[in-house]
């Protein structure tokens, strides 16, 4: 009896030590915490360089737009100014034959 009480215990021994080792080698092959914060700080900086090149964009294409507009304008009035000088120069009298 007292054998079986011996095997049983160390039987019971080796399978908490094994389980212990790959608790252990679970646990140590994780990212580290230096590791987990500069993932971390990756990932801010990705996000921060994305908001910015958002930002960007949208600065271009407003600058686009205040030139499109600029350019209207000054289409505009130009095509105001020769109309204006076309009535003028038809209420003189027209063109010369």
């Amino acid at each position: 009896m007292y054998i079986c009480k011996v095997f049983f215990k160390k039987k019971i021994m080796k399978k908490f030590a094994l389980i212990a080792v790959v608790a252990a080698v679970v646990v140590s092959c994780g990212p580290s915490k230096e590791e987990i914060e500069a993932r971390e700080k990756a990932r801010q900086d990705s996000i921060a360089q994305a908001e910015k090149a958002i930002q960007d964009s949208i600065a271009a294409a407003q600058a686009e737009a205040e030139r499109l507009a600029a350019e209207a304008e000054a289409k505009r009035k130009a095509d105001s100014a020769r109309v204006a000088d076309s009535l003028a120069a038809a209420q003189k009298g027209g063109k010369k034959k």
